[in-house]
């Protein structure tokens, strides 16, 4: 009856639970986390942090595996880091990028006099090189996130996009 998921902790980072507070520090920071949900438990057991529920429900199962996952990549986080690299395409218009807190100003893109803008979330770095954008941070959610506020920012609309294939995109995850 239901499943257990063993998380590894590798030597280096150091995790505790409080309640249901997940708290993973390692070399490049420290990441917390709420790990509540109803008929799954979170233990940690001999070096390893174990995510188990006595459910048979799709819902359950579906649910500690991803707890599994989020456990998983604040760990990566806190001992690599995440970082998504970007680039920047135009065709005719060059699109020029300023960082203004935690905002990223994107003008003359497709021409356009107002600046797009794109939300830096807090925690992630940006830098910017010739026709490339780099965010790199400890939490995989807001490095991901931020990636997509800048992709959104560019998205083009009532035009053809295979004619127009301007804009800021993923290119590489790691």
């Amino acid at each position: 009856m239901g499943i257990t998921r063993r998380v590894e902790i590798p030597p280096g980072v150091d995790v505790t639970l409080e309640e249901s507070v997940l708290t993973v520090s390692g070399p490049k920071g420290t990441l917390t986390r709420s790990m509540r949900f109803p008929q799954i438990d979170v233990t940690l057991e001999d070096g390893e942090l174990v995510v188990s529920t006595t459910s048979d429900k799709k819902r359950f199962l579906a649910m500690s595996g991803t707890l599994e996952a989020l456990a998983k990549s604040m760990i990566q986080g806190v001992a690599e880091g995440y970082e998504y690299r970007m680039k920047v395409v135009y065709s005719h218009f060059p699109i020029q990028l300023k960082l203004q807190g935690n905002r990223l100003e994107i003008n003359n893109f497709l021409g356009e006099k107002q600046p797009r803008i794109a939300k830096i979330l807090e925690g992630v770095t940006v830098k910017l090189g010739n026709d490339e954008v780099v965010l790199t941070g400890i939490d995989r959610e807001k490095v991901g996130n931020t990636a997509a506020n800048i992709e959104h920012a560019t998205r083009i609309t009532k035009r053809d996009p295979r004619v127009f294939q301007d804009g800021i995109y993923i290119t590489e995850r790691a």
